[in-house]
C-alpha cells in the first residue's frame, strides 16, 4: 500500500468518525429536553399540591370550628329545653291543682244547693261571692282558653267529651312550646356538627391524597429508567386530577 492510499484511508476514517458525533449529540439533547419536562411538570405538581393541601387544611380548621360552635350551642339549648320543660311541668301542676280544687268547690255548692254558675248548655259564669268563681277568678291566663273549650264540649252530660281540659288542643302552655322548640334545635344543631365533622375528615383525607402526590412527583425526578419515570408521573397526574375533582365537590366555608 502506498503512502498516499494510507493517508486517504486514514482521512476517510476521521471524516466518517466526525460524521458520527452530531447524531449522538441529538438524542442526548432530546433526552435531556424529556428531562427537563418531566423536572417542570413534577415542580408544577409539587406547587399546585403543596397549595391545594393548604386549602384542604384551611377548610377542615373552618369546619371543626363549626363543629364545636353547633355542639356548644345544641348543649346550651338542650339546657334551655330542659329548663323549659320543668317550668312547663310546674305549670301544669298549678294548673291540675286549680281545676281540681274547683271541681271540689262545684261539687260542694251543688250538695249545699248553691248556684254554681254551670248552664245546662255547658256554659259557664261564675256565681260572685261563690268558692268556684273565686278560684275561677285565678286560673292561669293559659289556662282558661282549655277550659272554656272544654266545657263547650258539655262534659257533665255528654260521655264523648273529653274528661278534662289538659286533654284539649287548647291547652298548650308557653313553656312546653318553648322547650319544644329548643329540642328541635338542639338536635338540628347536632346534626350541623355531624356534618361539619364529615366536612373535615373529608378535607383531612384530601391532604393525605396531595400528600400522596407531591411524593410521587418528587420520586419522579429521582429515577434514572424512563418508563419507571413516566409511570410515576403519569400516576401523581392522575391522582391530582381525581383528587382536585373531589375537593372541588366538598362544601366550602370562607
Amino acid at each position: 500500500m502506498s503512502t498516499g492510499e494510507a493517508t486517504a484511508g486514514t482521512t476517510s476514517g476521521a471524516a466518517g468518525g466526525s460524521g458520527a458525533a452530531p447524531g449522538a449529540d441529538g438524542a442526548a439533547s432530546g433526552r435531556s429536553e424529556i428531562s427537563r419536562r418531566v423536572e417542570l411538570l413534577a415542580t408544577a405538581l409539587l406547587a399546585l399540591a403543596t397549595l391545594v393541601t393548604a386549602w384542604s387544611a384551611f377548610q377542615s380548621t373552618k369546619w371543626s370550628g363549626v363543629m364545636a360552635n353547633s355542639y356548644a350551642a345544641a348543649s346550651a339549648a338542650r339546657a334551655e329545653s330542659t329548663r323549659a320543660s320543668t317550668e312547663a311541668g310546674q305549670l301544669m301542676t298549678i294548673d291540675v291543682e286549680t281545676f281540681t280544687s274547683w271541681v271540689d268547690a262545684i261539687a260542694s255548692q251543688q250538695r249545699a244547693g248553691i248556684e254554681t254558675g254551670l248552664a245546662d248548655d255547658g256554659t259557664y259564669s261564675p256565681a260572685d261571692g261563690t268558692q268556684s268563681a273565686f278560684l275561677y277568678a285565678r286560673f292561669r291566663p293559659e289556662f282558661v282558653p282549655a277550659f272554656d273549650a272544654w266545657l263547650a264540649t258539655d262534659p257533665l252530660h255528654d260521655d264523648a267529651a273529653p274528661r278534662n281540659p289538659f286533654l284539649m288542643p287548647d291547652y298548650d302552655p308557653e313553656a312546653r312550646q318553648r322547650a319544644e322548640s329548643e329540642l328541635s334545635r338542639a338536635e338540628e344543631l347536632s346534626t350541623t356538627a355531624l356534618r361539619a365533622n364529615q366536612n373535615g375528615d373529608n378535607y383531612v383525607l384530601t391532604s393525605i391524597l396531595f400528600a400522596a402526590v407531591a411524593l410521587f412527583a418528587g420520586l419522579s425526578t429521582k429515577l434514572a429508567h424512563r418508563v419507571a419515570r413516566r409511570t410515576l408521573l403519569g400516576s401523581a397526574v392522575a391522582l391530582f386530577v381525581v383528587a382536585t375533582i373531589v375537593v372541588l365537590s366538598f362544601p366550602k366555608m370562607l
